[in-house]
């Protein structure tokens, strides 16, 4: 049995921008630092936080680990998650990423992001 999936596309009731971040992204988890960029992305959905994605090339993947837990957005498509271990519990599925996301937000596939309450800081430095 396949399941159809709404796809949507943003627009005026619901823009996404993806533009590039002017500053320097650090990111820490358990006291490590575990992504360290001049090259993310902040995308904006709707009223939402910004949120930053960072690229794959500019985070220690060997610190994070691949767990089962999925998602989908019908904006953005199907959503994979990755623990940190180092920061322990709170650290479940503090990272996700859309591998194959779909055109509308093609700009974050190869990039990550972190849930802010996960994690020990998301910094912007200059």
């Amino acid at each position: 049995m396949t399941t159809t999936r709404t796809i949507k596309i943003p627009g005026p009731d619901h823009p996404i921008t993806i533009t590039p971040t002017p500053k320097r992204v650090v990111v820490t988890v358990g006291g490590r630092v575990v992504a360290d960029s001049r090259a993310a992305l902040t995308l904006q959905e709707a009223a939402y936080p910004a949120v930053q994605y960072l690229p794959r090339a500019d985070v220690d993947m060997s610190l994070l680990e691949r767990t089962a837990h999925a998602t989908y957005c019908p904006y953005k498509g199907d959503c994979a998650y990755y623990s940190v271990p180092a920061g322990g519990e709170r650290a479940a599925n503090a990272v996700w990423t859309y591998e194959h996301p779909y055109d509308a937000v093609a700009a974050i596939r190869d990039h990550v992001a972190f849930y802010p309450d996960r994690v020990d800081a998301i910094e912007l430095r200059d």
